[in-house]
């Protein structure tokens, strides 16, 4: 019997080497196939696969019959990001409860509606009793997205209708979920910290008086206390990244598996389990990462010279995690400029006055300005490069001391409102199981009975 679960064993191994022996696809037949690899044109821009009416990622505009690059704009429900955002600044409020309207509703909620709407956030803002004691507390992960995934689909057995996908019983699901995801993950860290590090354990109770922002710091602190920029910018960092079109890869994923008329449990697990990825959520701990490693390599963080010559090396692969990647440089369908990055940069410039960390701020600002330019002294690009929003989040979560364990989970926290706004979508107007084709290449074997079967290597090993 096996006694250590998680040891590679020599039988591992040879069977790896049998798996790599008998995948592998020649590049050059997605050329000749005209496959649209990732689900994106030879320049990289998406393929048309559903329609959707609650965001819009818009990158460029049409002159003249030819698509010209412009600066990013993001619309939820038609409304430009950029004045959601200006909005809620201006009326000196937290905005996420009403994008979180928005996204679901498709409209603007009236002072009376949004006042309503966040009562019932509140009360749907705890968990089931024992929870956190039979759940939470049990086996704690030391990766808080993967708890936050075990939490939500345990969350299934606590519901009394749990496969019903009618709207109203949907609604309540998401809303429920939307309310609990701050406390899953919080409360999913302190366990860890408690378990795996030896900390105090903290469990604290959301307040109903607060927003989404503030009682993720308040319920995260053991002293419950923030300053009002603090949560503004925590505010707007949730209120970023709520929602981004239909095709990024989460959103995507909750399409494809609600398409199948599944569970909502079972839908928000599969996004979390997508948003988990480096090349996803995950992007905004990598850039942290490559900061930290940046800060110790470079004596001066004045010297355009050597961060440059640090940006190169990243690219050559020859710093960092060597990987050939300036994390947070860059987007899929962004290329002047990110409108995330662009509305969160002057936040983050403020928080880091207020924190004392204006030189750290200064840095991430001479890699904005320079590694667009090393990028393109050393890569054939087809569009422009520019700083997306992950960039600028990292640091804005270091400067709120956020623990890096929950720098995806906050992402999570946000996204789940365009998440489940995409899921009602789906069952609302979807109607056909999502099933992209794939073309097979392997050709047609002759099977050959057990007792004949040779290995070609053994047999090859013997004549020798």
């Amino acid at each position: 019997m096996l006694q250590n679960f998680s040891e590679i064993t020599p039988e591992i191994r040879a069977l790896t080497a049998l798996c790599k022996e008998n995948y592998n696809i020649d590049p050059a037949l997605y050329t000749k196939f005209d496959v649209k690899r990732g689900l994106r044109d030879i320049n990289g821009k998406g393929v048309l696969t559903g329609l959707t009416e609650i965001s819009e990622v818009r990158s460029g505009k049409e002159v003249n019959g030819k698509s010209v690059p412009t600066d990013g704009q993001l619309f939820y429900r038609g409304y430009n990001i950029q004045d959601l955002v200006s909005g809620c600044i201006e009326d000196s409020r937290f905005g996420f409860e009403e994008t979180t309207y928005l996204l679901l509703f498709g409209q603007l909620p009236t002072k009376k509606q949004l006042s309503e709407f966040e009562q019932l956030l509140a009360g749907y803002r705890s968990l089931p009793p024992s929870f956190v004691r039979d759940v939470i507390m049990k086996a704690p992960s030391q990766d808080m997205m993967n708890t936050l995934s075990r939490s939500v689909l345990t969350l299934y057995s606590y519901d009394e209708h749990p496969d019903d996908i009618s709207l109203e019983n949907v609604l309540r699901q998401s809303l429920q979920l939307i309310a609990e995801f701050p406390l899953l993950s919080v409360y999913g860290y302190h366990a860890y910290r408690h378990y795996h590090c030896d900390d105090s354990l903290f469990i604290g109770v959301p307040d109903p008086n607060l927003s989404t922002a503030e009682n993720i710091l308040h319920i995260l602190r053991p002293n419950g206390e923030y300053s009002r920029l603090e949560a503004q910018v925590l505010d707007i960092a949730l209120i970023l990244h709520a929602e981004h079109g239909g095709g990024n890869n989460s959103t995507f994923t909750t399409h494809v598996v609600t398409s199948s008329g599944t569970d909502t449990y079972s839908a928000i697990a599969a996004a979390l389990g997508s948003l988990k990825g480096p090349r996803h959520g995950g992007a905004n701990v990598k850039v942290a990462h490559m900061f930290n490693d940046m800060k110790e390599s470079i004596s001066d963080w004045n010297d355009d010279d050597e961060i440059r010559k640090y940006l190169s090396d990243l690219l050559d692969k020859k710093a960092f995690d060597r990987s050939g990647l300036i994390y947070g440089m860059g987007h899929a369908v962004y290329s002047i400029s990110d409108p995330r990055a662009r509305i969160f940069r002057r936040f983050v410039e403020r928080l880091s006055a207020e924190k004392n960390r204006t030189e750290e701020f200064n840095l991430y600002a001479k890699v904005e300005k320079l590694a667009p330019e090393v990028i393109g002294q050393k890569r054939n690009i087809y569009k422009g490069v520019s700083a997306n929003v992950d960039f600028f989040s990292g640091f804005a979560y270091q400067l709120l001391n956020l623990p890096l364990e929950l720098f995806t989970p906050f992402f999570a926290i946000s996204r789940i409102s365009g998440w489940c706004a995409h899921r009602l979508e789906e069952l609302l107007t979807g109607g056909k199981i999502i099933r992209p084709a794939y073309k097979n290449i392997c050709p047609e074997q002759t099977y050959v009975p057990l007792s004949r079967r040779e290995d070609p290597k053994e047999n090859s090993s013997e004549k020798a």
